[in-house]
C-alpha cells in the first residue's frame, strides 16, 4: 500500500479477535496500516494493533448498552477517520454499521465477515424477519460481504445484503497444529486423558449455550453403550446446567467437562469421532480442526455443517435435536472399518480450509478493499 491506511477491527469480544484474526491483524500492520481493535470482554494481546477500544456489547440485541456502544463508536469513527472497518460477529457487526450510517458520505469502507447469520430457513418466521431486517437496514453501508457457507451466500445474494458479496473458506485453520497423530502418539494421549483403548470417544469443543445444545448429547449418552465417552471441553453460561443433567442421568463418569483447554488438539487426537448438536453455524473451526486430526464428524444437518460433511463419506448428518438419529449416526461412524474409511476422507476434505490456502485469498480481498479495487470475485458477483 503506497499510503498509510487506518483500519478498525470490531468484534463482540477481544477473545474472538485473538482466536481467529491474529495473522490478518499482523499482515495489515506489516503493510503499513495503523490497526485499531474495538471489542468487548477482557483485552487480549493482538499483533499489529496500536489502539484497543473497549466496547460493552451485550448479547441481547435490544440492550441499552448496545445503543450506547453505537454512540461510542460514532465518536471514535469521527475522531479517527478510518479508511476501512472490518466487522465480525453478527451483533457487533450490526451496531458498528449503525454507527457508520451516521457518518455521512465521508464514511470508511466496511467489510462485514459473516461468521454465520443467526437465522436460516428453519428459523421461526418472526425471529427470522427481525434478524433479516437488521441486515437489510445496514446493507447500504456494507461495501464487502464475506460469507462462509452456501446458505448464507444464498441469503446474502437474494436480499442484496452487500455491494460485493464474496464466498470464502473461513479464516483458515492451522494444519500444522491440527493433524492426524501416529498410533503411538494417539495411545500416549489417551493414557494422559485416562481413556481406555476399548472406549469410543466422542468430542465436542464449544461454548456451553442454548444454541450449542450440549444437553441433547448428554441425554443421548444414557442411550449409547457404556463404552462410549463424551468429552465436552469449553465453558459458558450453560455449563453448570449440563453438569447437573449428567449427574441426574447417571452418566457423569462417561461425560467429562475439562473446562477451557489450551491444548485442544490433544483432545481431538485422542478421540474417535467429532460430534456437534448446534442449532446453526457459520463454518465451525472446532469441526474443521477435529476433522483435520482425522476424526469423522457426526453433526446436525444445519448450515455450515452441510458444507463440511458428505454423509457416508467423511461423517454423518442428523436432524437437529433428534436424539435417536444422533445415536444411530454414532453407531455407524463408530464401527472400526467405517471409522477408518471416514477418518482418511475427513482429513483430506478440510485441507482446502488450511491457513496457507485461505490467508492469501483473504489478504488479497483486504488489499483490494483498501486500495479501491473490486477484485475478480466481486466483479463476477456484479455481473
Amino acid at each position: 500500500m503506497k499510503n498509510s491506511r487506518k483500519v478498525l477491527y470490531v468484534a463482540s469480544t477481544f477473545g474472538h479477535l485473538a482466536s481467529f484474526h491474529k495473522p490478518y491483524l499482523a499482515w495489515l500492520a506489516q503493510q503499513g496500516a495503523a490497526v485499531h481493535a474495538a471489542a468487548g470482554g477482557s483485552t487480549a494481546e493482538l499483533p499489529g494493533v496500536s489502539r484497543y477500544i473497549p466496547v460493552s456489547f451485550e448479547k441481547s440485541m435490544f440492550s441499552p448498552r448496545n445503543f450506547a456502544a453505537v454512540i461510542q463508536l460514532r465518536r471514535v469513527l469521527r475522531e479517527e477517520k478510518y479508511d476501512m472497518i472490518s466487522v465480525h460477529t453478527s451483533l457487533a457487526a450490526f451496531f458498528t454499521r449503525l454507527a457508520v450510517m451516521t457518518c455521512g458520505k465521508q464514511r470508511p469502507i466496511v467489510m462485514n465477515t459473516a461468521h454465520g447469520y443467526l437465522f436460516d430457513r428453519d428459523t421461526p418466521p418472526l425471529k427470522r424477519e427481525i434478524l433479516l431486517a437488521a441486515e437489510r437496514m445496514t446493507a447500504p453501508v456494507t461495501d464487502w460481504l464475506l460469507t462462509m457457507n452456501r446458505q448464507d451466500e444464498r441469503i446474502a445474494r437474494q436480499y442484496r445484503l452487500g455491494r460485493h458479496i464474496v464466498p470464502t473458506d473461513g479464516m483458515g485453520i492451522d494444519l500444522a497444529r491440527f493433524s492426524r497423530p501416529s498410533a503411538p502418539e494417539r495411545t500416549w494421549l489417551r493414557r494422559q486423558l485416562s481413556l481406555r483403548d476399548d472406549q469410543l470417544v466422542l468430542v465436542y469443543a464449544a461454548e456451553f449455550s442454548g444454541r450449542k445444545h450440549q444437553s441433547m448429547l448428554i441425554e443421548a449418552m444414557a442411550e449409547l453403550p457404556e463404552r462410549v465417552v463424551l468429552l465436552l471441553p469449553g465453558r459458558g453460561a450453560a455449563l453448570d446446567k449440563c453438569k447437573a443433567l449428567a449427574d441426574r442421568l447417571g452418566v457423569r463418569e462417561r461425560v467429562r467437562f475439562p473446562g477451557f483447554v489450551s491444548n485442544i488438539e490433544d483432545y481431538y487426537r485422542a478421540s474417535d469421532v467429532c460430534v456437534s448438536s448446534s442449532r446453526s453455524e457459520g463454518l465451525p473451526f472446532n469441526v474443521m480442526e477435529a476433522m483435520a486430526c482425522g476424526l469423522p464428524a457426526v453433526l446436525t444437518n444445519v448450515k455450515g455443517h452441510e458444507d463440511l460433511v458428505r454423509p457416508g463419506e467423511n461423517g454423518e448428518l442428523y436432524p437437529y435435536d433428534d436424539r435417536q438419529a444422533f445415536c444411530r449416526a454414532v453407531r455407524v461412524a463408530g464401527e472400526p472399518a467405517v471409522r477408518r474409511m471416514m477418518s482418511e476422507k475427513a482429513e483430506k476434505s478440510v485441507q482446502k480450509y488450511g491457513l496457507d490456502t485461505v490467508f492469501p485469498a483473504l489478504t488479497t480481498l483486504y488489499y483490494d478493499a483498501l486500495t479501491g479495487k473490486t477484485g475478480r470475485a466481486a466483479s463476477e458477483e456484479e455481473n
